[in-house]
């Protein structure tokens, strides 16, 4: 089989883009957690703002570069895919921070901080993984972080519970359990996504192991 090692300095800058590109996604999850945790919101939805950008820069350069080069050091669709999927963090993460913005006050009291930490989290772990990839596709450490990334997702679908059962079974207000439940979803397909980004970067590494 050819090896990647040898198109490393071709392949640099993807590698380069798609790290940029995790990390954007990374701080859009730390500024989520600063939204459901601050009281003034400005700065945070001004982080959201620059962030998304930058995610939005970055996925339109990555596919430009995906045309104008020859050779890449991982196959197209994998890079393809790879920038599909980190998009959709920071994507997700912004409908989260504009529809909290607007029922803030209405969900006083109900704690989106624990989840939010297990996206932030998650979010980290996907940096990493991205980070393997120019490290020389290791099976071991990949899986490692893969492993990592599901018992995140398993640990936040735990935390839904007793928020869920002081909103439908303990509590009257059924708006607002309504927009509790379509936050928490929202939370719950961005770690999604990061596990979705884990799952591709392990598909790459067996495939070229």
């Amino acid at each position: 089989m050819f090896s990647l090692q040898t198109i490393f300095g071709k392949g640099d800058k993807f590698y380069n883009l798609l790290e940029q590109s995790a990390a954007a996604a990374h701080e859009s999850a730390k500024a989520l957690h600063g939204l459901v945790t601050q009281a003034d919101h400005t700065p945070v939805m001004a982080e959201f703002a620059a962030a998304r950008a930058r995610e939005k820069a970055l996925a339109a350069q990555i596919s430009e570069e995906l045309v104008n080069t020859f050779v890449t050091a991982l196959d197209r669709e994998d890079i393809e895919a790879l920038n599909s999927a980190l998009y959709k963090i920071p994507k997700t993460v912004e409908k989260f921070a504009e529809r909290y913005e607007i029922v803030a006050q209405r969900l006083a009291g109900v704690d989106f901080a624990q989840r939010a930490m297990v996206l932030e989290r998650s979010s980290a772990v996907v940096v990493e993984m991205i980070g393997e990839l120019r490290r020389g596709l290791r099976i071991d450490p990949v899986k490692k972080l893969q492993d990592r990334l599901q018992t995140l997702e398993s640990e936040g679908d735990r935390m839904l519970l007793a928020p869920y059962r002081t909103l439908y079974v303990e509590g009257n207000d059924a708006m607002r359990a309504m927009l509790a439940k379509d936050l928490f979803e929202l939370l719950e397909k961005a770690i999604d996504k990061c596990r979705d980004v884990g799952n591709i970067v392990y598909s790459i590494v067996l495939k070229n192991s």
